[in-house]
């Protein structure tokens, strides 16, 4: 996630802090998880793919609710909520690297429920333009605001079950390097979030 609370919390802890370095570094989920493992970075910002650990500090920040964007001449995009089921003759479009594909499908596949075909795309704005072009529909979370998208592409809810799909979203961070620094970074974010 790299949306404008985080910049707004980023700048807001640089401005109390300025003898602390930041370095940001994006990266897939995985990415960021080997990351933390091996002590490379000190905080991951993630939706959470893998159970709680106790060796972590695992802070909930949101649990964020998944839209849909779809094409406006989608037959589906005048819908006020769509099933998963209500996918299943469209591609799903995932933003991801060609080292994570299979990872990605997997997740989305097994955690999220779409026994969809897949389309690829390496950034968000790709992955919009195929949006427009009605080639399939974007899974979305509303971490933070989310952007503005062209009229040309709509965001329906997601339900599965008539339920709400949900992704939480988290901060992680060795339990070990707990300190004063990170956990007010932390609330920062947290406040904004919420």
């Amino acid at each position: 996630y790299a949306g404008p609370e985080l910049s707004e919390a980023i700048a807001e802890f640089s401005g109390l802090y300025p003898e602390v370095k930041i370095s940001v570094q994006s990266g897939t989920h995985e990415e960021l998880y080997q990351g933390l493992v091996a002590g490379k970075i000190d905080l991951a910002l993630n939706d959470q793919r893998r159970a709680f650990s106790a060796d972590y500090v695992n802070l909930e920040l949101k649990n964020a609710e998944c839209l849909i964007e779809l094409s406006e001449r989608s037959a589906l995009s005048s819908k006020e909520k769509l099933e998963v089921s209500d996918l299943a003759k469209l591609s799903c479009i995932i933003v991801s690297s060609r080292e994570q594909r299979d990872t990605e499908t997997e997740y989305y596949r097994n955690i999220l429920g779409f026994a969809n075909d897949f389309l690829f795309a390496e950034t968000q704005e790709e992955a919009r333009l195929m949006v427009i072009g009605n080639r399939g529909f974007l899974p979305v979370e509303a971490v933070g605001k989310l952007p503005e998208v062209s009229g040309a592409i709509k965001r329906v809810p997601l339900y599965r079950k008539n339920r709400r799909v949900t992704r939480k979203y988290c901060l992680f961070w060795p339990e070990e390097r707990t300190g004063y620094y990170i956990e007010e970074f932390a609330e920062m974010l947290r406040k904004r979030l919420s």
